[in-house]
């Protein structure tokens, strides 16, 4: 996955999630790998629910943006392996979980440049289970993937998706924010495929 719509502007996400706003000026739109867009995160000084617009996108092993040329950047965008050396220390530290919110997301539908579209029927506005960290000179965050559930299916003679975003339901918000990393990681699984419209 590569992109996902978040058609809200900074105001009624703050409302959806119980966060403070701050300065963030999101209208809505579509975020692509490499730009930036706002999470929510537990501010370290009161605890309380705070949006930050980060970049999506960790820097891959061995590179840095200060060290590396514009436009020569690869960015890694999401988590598939939960054990991977590269991923641990951040899944483990809750300070560094966030929420990504969402309203809908975009995954490659067979071999054609279509996609398959996903959002929730019950609510607009959802959380996937992110993780995040401040480089030099600016803040990253990354998607936790999982297993597709029934209602993803193939396209065009393709295969379903190997892997969409880990959905959290809404009692789990907090859960994924300050829970133990057992507890936390209990939570990245398929979501139910009866509350997902898939066109």
């Amino acid at each position: 996955m590569n992109a996902y719509q978040l058609d809200t502007c900074s105001a009624d996400i703050a409302e959806a999630f119980g966060a403070h706003a701050g300065p963030d000026p999101w209208q809505g739109g579509q975020v692509s790998v490499g730009q930036f867009a706002p999470v929510v995160v537990l501010s370290g000084r009161t605890g309380a629910k705070v949006m930050r617009p980060m970049h999506w996108g960790y820097p891959t092993p061995g590179q840095s943006p200060e060290m590396t040329a514009p436009g020569q950047m690869r960015w890694v965008s999401s988590v598939r392996n939960l054990g991977s050396p590269f991923w641990v220390g951040s899944l483990r530290h809750r300070e560094l979980r966030c929420l990504v919110p969402m309203t809908e997301f975009l995954l490659p539908a067979g071999r054609s440049k279509a996609t398959q579209t996903c959002r929730l029927t019950s609510a607009k506005c959802f959380a996937v289970a992110g993780i995040w960290r401040d480089l030099t000179d600016m803040p990253v965050f990354a998607i936790l993937t999982t297993e597709p559930s029934a209602a993803f299916y193939p396209v065009e003679g393709g295969k379903a998706p190997a892997s969409v975003p880990a959905i959290l339901a809404k009692a789990d918000w907090s859960r994924w924010l300050t829970g133990d990393w057992p507890d936390a990681r209990s939570l990245i699984q398929p979501y139910r495929a009866a509350d997902l419209a898939v066109d």
